[in-house]
């Protein structure tokens, strides 16, 4: 009798139309996954993203980057691609992205959480209460909603590999105000909280073969960043620029060696990973 052959692995990045979550997906596909990749923009030449700071204004900057235009990469790399779209703002329409890359190919094994809702950065008075709040549901709250939908299934098939995505706002104080080569509460405090998800994954479920890591993938000028500007202003304090894909490369990585158990527990250096892989 022929031995089944063993199932393909899967893996879902969000947030993955451009920039650091497009460069995960490459490098997933690279390494043999399908690949499952959410985003709000569609079809190329319909992505915006608003201002660095609010003090700019209220104003759409066109960026390039969409699910199209993923999908022919990561097909292009001899893999499945299963574009998804998915809004971080709305509940049901996170939830409702983990059901359909479940009911396409019936697991998940690596699911990294890239997509973050920008909030423009305000300076701590000018903070709308109500931006914050909008922050922290879609960069914290509708995160968690993400992972509840996947980890039954990655208990359920065995085990599996969560990746979320860190941010040195949550270690380190600004340098300068926003605007000036820092940062807002409104991104920083979402994120702090983000980043606790993982070592309660880790607390609850590594036993059950599921396991979490956090990425810092450094300072990098994504297509976003690039076209909103202001991004010399942060290098100008010190602020060493790493490479789009060296994320890509560290989660790939983290994914597939039985090494990455060792970085459990520990933020991971998504730079520091791929200079010691040479």
């Amino acid at each position: 009798m022929t031995a089944a052959a063993p199932p393909r692995r899967t893996a879902l990045v969000t947030g993955a139309s451009r920039g650091i979550g497009k460069q995960v997906a490459l490098a997933l596909a690279r390494a043999g996954f399908d690949v499952a990749f959410t985003a709000r923009t569609v079809r190329e030449g319909e992505g915006v993203v608003p201002p660095r700071t609010q003090r700019e204004g209220d104003r759409a900057i066109a960026v390039p980057g969409s699910l199209d235009s993923t999908a022919a990469e990561v097909a292009a790399l001899g893999v499945r691609a299963l574009p998804v779209p998915m809004d971080l703002t709305d509940l049901a329409s996170v939830r409702a992205a983990a059901r359909t890359v479940l009911d396409a190919w019936g697991r998940i094994d690596v699911l990294v959480n890239n997509a973050i809702l920008h909030v423009p950065h305000a300076r701590l008075l000018e903070l709308d209460l109500d931006a914050l709040t909008r922050s922290l549901t879609a960069n914290h709250v509708h995160q968690l909603a993400l992972v509840q939908e996947v980890v039954p299934a990655m208990v359920a098939q065995g085990g599996g590999t969560i990746v979320d995505l860190w941010s040195g706002s949550i270690r380190n104080d600004p340098p300068a105000p926003p605007g000036e080569g820092g940062w807002g509460l409104a991104y920083s405090s979402a994120k702090a909280a983000f980043g606790r998800i993982a070592g309660a994954i880790n607390a609850e479920y590594r036993e059950a073969g599921v396991r979490a890591f956090n990425v810092d993938p450094g300072f990098v000028v994504t297509e976003a960043a690039a076209a909103r500007g202001g991004t010399d202003r942060i290098a100008a304090h010190g602020v060493d620029t790493v490479a789009e894909d060296t994320a890509g490369r560290a989660i790939a990585w983290l994914a597939t060696s039985p090494e990455a158990d060792a970085h459990l527990g520990t933020v991971v250096r998504a730079a520091r990973v791929v200079e010691q892989l040479g």
